[in-house]
């Protein structure tokens, strides 16, 4: 059982892991796929445009600096490396623990802070997402953000066990 365990749990944050990484390579690659969004969620711009009435009582959140719209674009990505390079040393962790290179508690306690980093991400664009009503024309984005979110948490919760 014990074997089976770490076997899932390095699957499952392996997962994660090339799910960010394959993120992290499109946002450093192709930044202004990702970055248009962001600075529109900032700006409220759909928000303004589509619900104009509820707009103006929450207007002074917008972010409408486009030096300030790139900067939060690049802590993102800060955030998303640093999560995937936990992730990664996680994952490798784990598999030396599996093949007995290395402890599985070490591989454990390198997933688990990965896992928590990467759940921080996704629960971080929730969070400040509701601060910009991204529910209002975003929804498509806080629907991955729960779900993203929601993987995380339950990555975690696997790695506790064992």
């Amino acid at each position: 059982m014990d074997t089976a365990l770490l076997l899932a749990q390095a699957v499952a944050t392996g997962l994660i892991t090339a799910w960010l990484t394959l993120g992290l390579r499109d946002n450093l690659l192709h930044p202004q796929v990702n970055e248009t969004y962001t600075a529109e969620v900032l700006s409220m711009a759909r928000m303004r445009n589509d619900y104009p009435n509820e707009f103006a009582s929450v207007a002074h959140r917008a972010i409408t600096d486009r030096p300030a719209q790139k900067l939060a674009f690049r802590l993102v990505i800060l955030a998303e490396a640093a999560a995937c390079v936990l992730l990664w040393l996680g994952t490798i962790g784990l598999l030396m623990g599996l093949v007995g290179t290395a402890l599985p508690e070490t591989g454990r306690m390198l997933a688990l802070l990965g896992a928590t980093a990467f759940t921080t991400v996704w629960a971080g664009f929730l969070i400040i997402g509701n601060h910009f009503c991204y529910w209002f024309c975003h929804e498509g984005a806080q629907n991955t953000h729960y779900q993203m979110t929601l993987w995380g948490l339950a990555t975690m919760i696997l790695i506790c066990q064992g």
